[in-house]
């Protein structure tokens, strides 16, 4: 994509949507709540912090909208990552029944086992709107939910960043060998990929990143999109930025809790919690897409370099991505029971979505 093109683009889109606005799809019924139902108060763990406001505040439109609902008789607490436990352990706290939920990405858990990738988001899976209807549609939830009993926890959908970008890198991508010798901050399935295709992948914290590809201690580093990627800083370090993030193409953020807790809930709190956590997902890929074209459009202005992966890299990535995945299934039965239908259902996806919404969304990038 050219620098010039986009901020052309950009820039008339942008005027409409600050003419329009963003509303609230939402509408909320004035508190009904029968007399005698509870006061519950619950206590939320973050895996992020306050200042990823596109995140954390879908955990704060869940806590609100349930007061609203509920007359304040339902009440969620939230606290930010590292408060109660370090955002990596939320899933543990609410396994252990240390707090009653917790907002996070499955993903984060793979170390424990591989499977909880499929919550959130695997190498070249599916997009946000797949991955609505596979979870919603076609059985993803069930399954998850199988697996998740293991954990002692419900999930529920809590948002979605979309396609995320491929990172930041102090020097160009162009081929396979500009992979090796690679050190990239990158962790999970993915920085498994990347390790076999020859990169050295880091685990380094957020606050980390831009001190370290400064010094040079890292090569490149992956986080989010414009919006969250801006606020770091990291183009004046690592000035290209590349696109796709193939690792992360539709991760779903999910609200998990405790099985023990949940059942015990009224009916009512329950259905309040399954509205306002749907409302809650909604509005998470809204305005990632509201905000990271007017980001990107700023960080273009600041002389980033905007690039695509080449498709060498990207059918390497690929390859290599399905031999793990074999390889996982072959000895993982957890794995092997959702990759199978997962993998059967993005299929299907991707021959319906090249026929209509590739063909539109193709003619509609190409005009001006």
């Amino acid at each position: 994509m050219e620098r010039r093109s986009f901020l052309k683009k950009a820039s008339v889109g942008l005027a409409a949507g600050a003419a329009a606005g963003v509303a609230s799809t939402a509408a909320v019924a004035a508190p009904a709540v029968q007399t005698g139902l509870p006061e519950i108060k619950w206590r939320m763990t973050s895996s992020f912090p306050k200042s990823i406001d596109t995140l954390y505040g879908s955990a704060e439109l869940l806590a609100n909208r349930l007061r609203e609902i509920t007359g304040g008789k339902f009440d969620i607490r939230i606290f930010p990552a590292g408060e109660i436990v370090p955002g990596l352990q939320a899933l543990d706290a609410v396994q252990q029944g240390t707090v009653e939920m917790c907002h996070s990405c499955s993903y984060y858990y793979v170390g424990k086992d591989k499977t909880f990738a499929f919550g959130t988001a695997v190498p070249f899976g599916m997009n946000a709107r797949q991955m609505d209807a596979w979870i919603i549609g076609g059985g993803g939830q069930e399954l998850l939910d199988e697996f998740y009993g293991n954990y002692n926890v419900y999930s529920f959908l809590g948002g979605n960043t979309g396609v995320q970008m491929g990172g930041w890198y102090r020097k160009q991508i162009n081929t396979l060998e500009d992979i090796k010798g690679l050190k990239i901050r990158i962790a999970g399935i993915a920085g498994e990929i990347m390790s076999r295709m020859g990169a050295i992948p880091q685990q380094i914290a957020g606050s980390d990143i831009y001190p370290s590809l400064e010094k040079g201690t890292i090569d490149a580093a992956e986080w989010v999109a414009p919006y969250d990627d801006e606020k770091l800083g990291f183009y004046k370090v690592a000035p290209h930025y590349y696109s796709p993030g193939w690792w992360e193409p539709g991760p779903v953020v999910h609200f998990y809790v405790n099985k023990a807790e949940w059942d015990k809930l009224p009916k009512e709190y329950q259905a309040a919690f399954r509205a306002a956590s749907r409302e809650a997902h909604i509005q998470m890929t809204a305005m990632y897409d509201h905000k990271n074209p007017q980001a990107l459009a700023r960080l273009l202005a600041q002389g980033v370099k905007l690039q695509n992966f080449s498709n060498d890299i990207m059918k390497k990535a690929f390859d290599i991505s399905r031999e793990l995945y074999a390889e996982e299934a072959a000895k993982n039965p957890a794995w092997a029971k959702i990759y199978t239908e997962f993998e059967k259902y993005r299929k299907s996806q991707n021959a319906w979505f090249s026929v209509a919404e590739a063909g539109f969304d193709r003619f509609m990038q190409s005009v001006r």
